[in-house]
């Protein structure tokens, strides 16, 4: 008998998105974040051709990304106020819940936690949260508060920290 799934992409606020179809507990593991690991020279050039490639890449490490095309990580959108944080796990990337995930809710991570001090890119956002920012920008915009309970999560890999100097 085939597991029962866990995860579906379906429509969201933003577009297509992963909706938890079983509840989660804080901690536990919703989801790996697939993909192909690319150079930052190689997301450049997604820029030139295809330029929602490029924004989905997560950066990796310090001059690597992780490209989710194809991929359940590809629908994975951004919450200013998230149920997830995406950790780095034996070399892979994972999300994990930050409180109890309701079957039917949105899956959300907040994108600055992998935007370092020396990344250009931003993007408005739209996510609804009476918390929200306006704007994702890189990992400096994360309110002190929030920033200290990402960091204690391991939401913030120290390479993102690195950059802030």
């Amino acid at each position: 008998m085939a597991a029962r799934p866990k995860l579906e992409v379906r429509p969201v606020r933003n577009g297509r998105g992963i909706v938890a179809l079983v509840p989660f507990a804080p901690g536990a593991l919703v989801c790996r974040i697939d993909g192909r690991v690319v150079s930052s020279a190689r997301v450049w050039q997604y820029w030139e051709t295809d330029p929602r490639m490029a924004a989905n890449c997560i950066r990796f490490d310090e001059d690597r990304f992780l490209n989710p095309r194809g991929q359940l990580g590809e629908f994975a959108n951004h919450a200013c106020d998230p149920n997830t944080a995406l950790v780095k796990e034996r070399g892979a990337l994972a999300m994990r819940a930050m409180r109890a995930i309701r079957a039917g809710e949105e899956v959300t991570h907040d994108y600055s936690t992998y935007i370092g001090a020396d990344d250009v890119w931003t993007m408005r956002c739209n996510c609804g949260s009476r918390h929200c920012r306006g704007v994702v920008r890189d990992v400096r915009s994360i309110p002190a508060g929030r920033l200290r309970r990402y960091r204690a999560a391991g939401a913030v890999p120290g390479f993102i920290l690195a950059t802030c100097g």
